[in-house]
């Protein structure tokens, strides 16, 4: 499980460009999957905080949060843009936060309401995507550019098959889907 500042000070430019994504509205935007008691998904749109350390988000009293205070695993979605279907993807696993310097901190940054029945979470980073439609510029210019990034210290097994490790398209540490520019 990688920080965001770790996922960040390994890929950069992915991790700037997926910030941009939560953040084009100014606050962040996005769409938060958590795992309901029952095994199955709940999403729910959510206002994720994204600082140079890390990835937070402020949760009220919630089934999502007892979702994660249960079960720590996490998906969250960008809102798509106006102009394109770019999208970015990131999920791993988060963890509440408990020391109140932090929490008082990120409250001001994320203009928390004090007496709000919320908790904080840092969201742990186990892979990142980013994925670019660039049918604005060139209509028709072909598939959409995917960028993958995996936590290089995740022992988890795969549980199946990739393609594109087949295909010999492994990036550094993950996969870049790009194709040439024809």
């Amino acid at each position: 499980m990688a920080s965001w500042s770790e996922f960040a000070a390994d890929e950069p430019r992915l991790a700037a460009e997926i910030r941009l994504l939560f953040q084009q509205y100014g606050p962040g935007f996005g769409y938060l999957a958590t795992v309901r008691a029952d095994g199955g998904p709940r999403v729910h749109p959510v206002s994720p905080l994204i600082t140079d350390d890390g990835l937070w988000c402020f949760v009220i009293d919630s089934p999502k949060r007892r979702d994660l205070e249960r079960d720590g695993r996490y998906a969250l979605h960008s809102f798509p843009p106006e102009e394109s279907d770019d999208e970015a993807y990131v999920a791993g696993r988060a963890r509440p936060v408990s020391d109140p310097a932090a929490v008082a901190r990120l409250a001001r940054l994320g203009r928390a309401t004090p007496q709000g029945d919320w908790r904080l979470f840092e969201f742990t980073v186990d892979v990142a995507m980013l994925t670019r439609r660039d049918q604005v510029a060139r209509p028709g210019a072909g598939g959409p550019q995917v960028r993958l990034w995996l936590d290089p210290h995740d022992a988890t097994p795969v549980r199946r098959r990739d393609p594109l490790v087949a295909e010999g398209r492994r990036g550094r540490h993950g996969f870049d889907t790009r194709r040439p520019a024809a």
